[in-house]
């Protein structure tokens, strides 16, 4: 499966593979260096401490280098009253009346506990392309399933946001 990201997820991820390659990596090999300038490495724990947050930071780089080589690329346009990708969604459930508010991002940025809700999620596929006022049905599976009711869009695009390390 490829994941979708936007123009900004790919310049984001950028930024972070060149802040890890000229700013973190030279700091991981100094101190994996200074570590080995003490001695013994069978009972050196600073030793195998640099060396884990060195191969820590190898991999986040070659993770997010896989990300961008695999991803597809999405528009992240949409109508200005209309929920989409980097829009900022209150919706009320029509069960109890209580009210949440969620924005619309891609997989990889997602995260739930913060109200980053996936366009891939039942709740994003449900809001995507419904105005404020409008019934949507989030269908969790084959027998659950729930109403909720949009009750305003802000657009959230120019809201400056990191990815989240895994």
């Amino acid at each position: 499966m490829h994941n979708q990201l936007t123009k900004k997820d790919i310049e984001d991820m950028e930024k972070e593979i060149e802040h890890r390659k000229l700013v973190v990596r030279p700091q991981c090999l100094e101190a994996v260096k200074e570590a080995r300038a003490q001695g013994d490495l069978s009972e050196n724990f600073e030793y195998y401490a640099a060396k884990k947050e060195k191969n820590k930071n190898e991999s986040r780089i070659r993770f997010l280098e896989r990300m961008i080589k695999t991803a597809v690329v999405i528009e992240d346009e949409t109508k200005d009253d209309e929920a989409g990708l980097n829009k900022t969604v209150t919706v009320e459930f029509a069960d109890d009346g209580s009210i949440e508010e969620y924005k619309l991002v891609t997989t990889v940025r997602c995260n739930s506990v913060e109200g980053l809700i996936s366009t891939e999620s039942p709740v994003g596929k449900a809001l995507l392309g419904h105005k404020v006022g409008e019934r949507v049905h989030v269908q969790v599976n084959p027998q659950v399933g729930y109403d909720l009711i949009i009750k305003a869009i802000k657009d959230s695009s120019d809201v400056e946001e990191k990815i989240r390390s895994f």
